[in-house]
């Protein structure tokens, strides 16, 4: 037998690919992405369940010509691999690898950055806009998940498309869904007959003959595309879609590949939006991926024999973890504490609390700007809603956060996790903004905690204050401190001393606080004494504490695991002008840069913001007589 993948140069060549051929290929595409993913982790089962799909459209539609844009990107690793990167694949999601995502830097065939969800049929209704707009005749197909499809903005996508009538095939990969035989294998059945050239002959020919019957015949065409649209309505779930003014067809095996080419190449001629709805099973062809598809969702490495996961190094439990813990240990003495996850329960820590407190646990989809505005529904009535997204997610609630929760000053607690760097998802997923685009929101208290003891503190602060909270954590463990002491509620806007130093002083915020204590520890076996703060909060910050440190030496620095610009440092720069204090101040944190994928030590070495470049940084910074740098 032999090797198509290790032969195939281009998509193109599929196109001389036979059926038995095209399964062997599935076949070779499910292994190679199996023995990668063991290797180096990432998102298996959605990448698995599309093996098909992603071969029907490549043998259907000529790329990169015809674009084709994959929603998120948790599936596209098929698509990288007949697209010429089997060479670079095993370096997929590892430090200047392959990204875990379609990147249009990386290749001619990814025509979109992907990595949030729901962003899909917007783009590729604005490149069939623009094709119509530069005359073109290609094609653009949209492939989005019926996770992805729960987020507003692919209705609202939708929507547009159905009213502007361009040519765009929208691709609905379900792998929730459960149909039946029967309804299934009918729905297939006329989805490949009614996309045929012949039916679609017939169907404009007739059209135009009703028309030209005198007086009545446009009532004839509306009352014939009513019962159309009624049978296919009885027979597929594809009636909303037809609202918005799509042509749906549907649902059809999605692991067919005779029908799926059929089908495709029938509605690669079809004028005006249509979407095909196509069934999968997440994970297809490796059984622990079927059987676990949470699980096989976003792994970390694992033996590909067993699906056993290979454990890290014994250490602290996540902050993700006691961020949960903590959270159902505070809703079993209070009742009023709800818990909010955006299609993330188990990513978030909140797992546990969905299974105790059933009534008080929601997840709302892929939606979060639904979910900070629904959390502050529930804070009007009397009740602490605390939403747990990752801190790149938030991202897309900005204007809930700030319109219907701090504006009105309601009790909405939000747990940022993943905050800062987070390792080989990359620059999609890096939570670097969030202290950037959260501190200059009126009245809401915003802090960063060192480690996992003062995060339960800072969740007991969030739950007694009487207005919006913020709190980020990193993703990872945190530092094996004993959490079995009960905790208090911190002074807001207080910080903390942790080491005392006159040469030099640097105030850090969350976990870089720990690298600033290890960098004066280097420091110090060069004769420099360090003082290390933690602020604690970036808003509001310890006016107090800072000013009496800038007044005590002859150098001070700010260090954060966020963007640079407007982030914490910026906060000690407005402090320090309003105060009229012009002493220099070197800023520690992300430069103004997308950062790209590596583990979170790499990049951090990368970016000269672990403990042995910020001591450098320092020494170099006092050799040169206190120069500012930015």
């Amino acid at each position: 037998m032999s090797d198509l993948l290790t032969n195939l140069k281009s998509p193109a060549e599929l196109k001389a690919l036979d059926l038995d051929q095209l399964e062997q290929l599935a076949g070779e595409l499910r292994e190679t992405i199996i023995a990668t993913v063991a290797q180096n982790g990432g998102h298996l089962g959605s990448s698995l369940g599309v093996v098909e799909l992603t071969l029907a459209i490549h043998k259907v539609f000529n790329s990169p010509q015809d674009r084709i844009i994959w929603d998120v990107g948790h599936q596209a690793y098929g698509h990288k691999l007949l697209t010429g990167r089997l060479e670079q694949f095993a370096s997929l999601r590892q430090f200047n690898g392959l990204s875990g995502f379609p990147k249009r830097e990386e290749s001619e065939h990814d025509a979109f950055d992907v990595g949030h969800a729901s962003t899909s049929i917007s783009a590729a209704l604005g490149m069939s806009a623009g094709i119509d707009i530069q005359q073109g005749d290609e094609r653009v197909v949209a492939v989005i998940g019926d996770g992805s499809l729960t987020a507003g903005m692919a209705f609202e996508a939708l929507n547009h498309a159905g009213h502007l009538k361009k040519n765009l095939i929208v691709i609905l990969n379900d792998n929730e869904m459960s149909i039946s035989a029967n309804v299934g294998a009918l729905s297939s059945f006329l989805s490949r007959k009614m996309t045929s050239d012949l039916f679609l002959r017939f169907k404009k020919e007739t059209e135009n003959i009703l028309n030209y019957v005198p007086g009545f015949g446009k009532d004839l065409v509306n009352i014939a595309k009513r019962a159309e649209e009624s049978f296919k309505g009885f027979m597929t779930p594809g009636m909303l879609f037809e609202a918005f003014g799509f042509d749906y067809f549907g649902p059809l095996d999605g692991h067919n590949l005779t029908e799926m080419i059929e089908t495709l190449g029938n509605l690669r001629n079809i004028d005006g939006p249509v979407l095909l709805h196509v069934a999968t099973r997440k994970g297809k062809g490796y059984a622990p991926a079927e059987e676990e598809p949470a699980k096989f969702h976003g792994v970390g490495p694992f033996d590909p024999e067993t699906g056993q996961l290979i454990a890290g190094k014994p250490g602290a439990v996540s902050y993700t973890g006691v961020f949960g813990q903590t959270l159902l240990e505070m809703a079993a003495e209070d009742e009023r504490i709800v818990a909010i996850s955006a299609a993330m329960p188990a990513g978030t820590g909140l797992s546990n609390f969905a299974e105790a407190f059933p009534e008080r646990f929601f997840d709302v989809g892929i939606a979060e700007q639904h979910a900070v505005t629904f959390a502050a529904g529930l804070a009007c009535r009397g009740l602490r809603p605390v939403v747990a997204i990752y801190s790149t997610f938030v991202q897309r609630a900005y204007d809930n956060v700030l319109h219907d929760v701090c504006l009105q000053k309601l009790p909405v607690s939000f747990a940022l996790d993943r905050g800062g760097l987070v390792g080989a998802d990359g620059p999609t997923h890096h939570g670097v903004f969030d202290l950037s685009y959260l501190r200059h929101i009126p009245n809401l208290v915003l802090m960063a905690p060192r480690n996992e003891l003062e995060l339960k503190r800072a969740m007991k602060t969030a739950f007694e204050h009487d207005g919006p909270f913020a709190y980020r954590y990193p993703r990872g463990n945190g530092e094996g401190l004993s959490l079995a002491q009960p905790v208090e509620a911190l002074p807001i806007g207080k910080g903390e001393i942790l080491r005392e130093g006159k040469d030099a002083a640097i105030i850090a915020v969350g976990n870089m606080v720990g690298e600033a204590l290890r960098a004066a520890e280097i420091l110090a076996e060069q004769g420099i004494d360090l003082l290390v703060a933690d602020a604690r909060f970036v808003k509001p910050l310890d006016r107090a504490m800072i000013l009496d440190i800038a007044g005590r030496v002859p150098l001070l620095l700010s260090a954060e695991e966020n963007a640079l610009a407007g982030g914490f440092g910026s906060a000690i720069l407005e402090l320090l002008a309003d105060n009229g204090v012009g002493m220099p101040l070197l800023r520690i944190g992300i430069p103004d840069q997308f950062v790209e994928q590596g583990t979170q030590t790499e990049l951090r070495e990368l970016l000269r913001i672990d403990a042995a470049s910020i001591a450098s940084r320092i020494g170099t910074a006092l050799e040169q007589g206190c120069q500012s740098e930015a």
